[in-house]
């Protein structure tokens, strides 16, 4: 089953676009009303799900990677408030679309395995989404907003009631400049009693919501949260020591489990290497020194690719970290760009880590 869809796919890849077109035009025949989930401009969505869609149903023989993944995106959904009848309409879609491009390759086994594939998707996204008792969106309003650099701000937010999330995770967010555009943002700091969330965005080339975040934020914005997601954990009594390689503003999830750890005097040692491609994308450096000096558990190593940075390693994080051997007695924790995280995962391979002692979190896929 896997390795006909993975073969029928390589097939209808290069013309994605198309068959993203395709598939958009008959769901929204299918079932009209699902439009509204999607933003005004389609075309900043279209071809990200018929690729997220495709990615997961190639999963579909790893279910100690598929499962856990499935489960917190069929959590996060609700927020669309997605109904049986339209995971019923995506797939017939996606069929249909696959069926259109790939012609005489449109076989019954070629059906068969598609069919059962997103089956199995769609079944553990919608259990996982009505075993889940939490609110599927909270309001929170902006009460601060600075901007640390001219691409780079910190916003903080304080939700209408409380968001119980754990430090490392992350969350949807919906902004009033972007309606219908969902991004994924990390809070920076672990959970606090007054509720303020801290968030720290990076305006990237292209993006929509990010440079709308950065730029035209203002403190009374109410923003749309979704239920918290992801898995990145220390656990302190494991016994293992920790390794944290953060590029950029990668750096919130493992700030927040950094300032959770802080609340304990007793910890298990932990190395954050703290990467950017200039000394200006580091920017929570200051903060981080302090903190590793009332903190001897906790060392900092900067890193900058241009080495504009005295007393900074010189390189890519991938690089410098691998310097140093494979760490194989640390539970290693990952978190930045896509291509920062595969970069750095492959080196860690190669050097001879284990996958199993690596974690990070997908939620760059849309």
């Amino acid at each position: 089953m896997v390795q006909l869809i993975k073969r029928t796919w390589a097939v209808v890849e290069p013309e994605v676009a198309d068959v993203s077109v395709t598939f958009h035009d008959l769901l929204f025949r299918i079932a009209p009303d699902i439009r509204e989930m999607f933003p005004v401009n389609i075309e900043v969505r279209r071809a990200k799900l018929v690729r997220g869609i495709a990615h997961v149903v190639q999963m579909v023989d790893r279910p100690d990677d598929l499962v856990p993944f499935l489960n917190q995106l069929g959590r996060d959904y609700r927020k669309f408030h997605v109904r049986s009848r339209h995971y019923e309409a995506i797939g017939t879609a996606m069929l249909g679309a696959l069926r259109h491009h790939l012609g005489p390759r449109w076989t019954p086994e070629v059906e068969r395995a598609w069919a059962e594939a997103y089956t199995v998707v769609a079944r553990s996204m919608q259990d996982a989404a009505e075993a889940d008792p939490s609110p599927a969106v909270t309001t929170a309003t902006v009460v601060d907003h600075r901007r640390l650099t001219w691409d780079l701000a910190l916003i903080r937010v304080r939700p209408e009631s409380p968001v119980n999330y754990r430090a490392g995770q992350y969350m949807s967010v919906e902004v009033p400049q972007r309606p219908r555009l969902w991004r994924y943002l990390s809070p920076a700091n672990a959970p606090r009693r007054d509720g303020i969330i801290e968030f720290h965005v990076h305006a990237v080339e292209g993006g929509w919501v990010s440079r709308a975040l950065v730029s035209h934020t203002q403190p009374g914005d109410v923003w749309r949260l979704g239920p918290p997601l992801g898995r990145l954990s220390v656990d302190r009594e494991s016994g293992r020591n920790v390794l944290m390689i953060a590029g950029g503003t990668g750096l919130a999830p493992l700030r927040a489990l950094l300032d959770d750890l802080s609340r304990w005097g007793k910890n298990p040692a932990v190395h954050l290497y703290y990467g950017g491609r200039t000394a200006e994308d580091l920017y929570d450096l200051a903060d981080l020194r302090a903190l590793a000096a009332t903190n001897p558990w906790l060392r900092i190593t900067p890193v900058t690719e241009d080495g504009s940075l005295p007393g900074a390693e010189r390189g890519t994080l991938a690089e410098v970290v691998t310097r140093h051997g494979a760490w194989p007695e640390h539970h290693v924790l990952v978190s930045g760009s896509p291509q920062m995280i595969k970069a750095t995962i492959s080196r860690l391979l190669v050097a001879g880590s284990s996958l199993d002692q690596i974690a990070y979190d997908p939620f760059a896929l849309d």
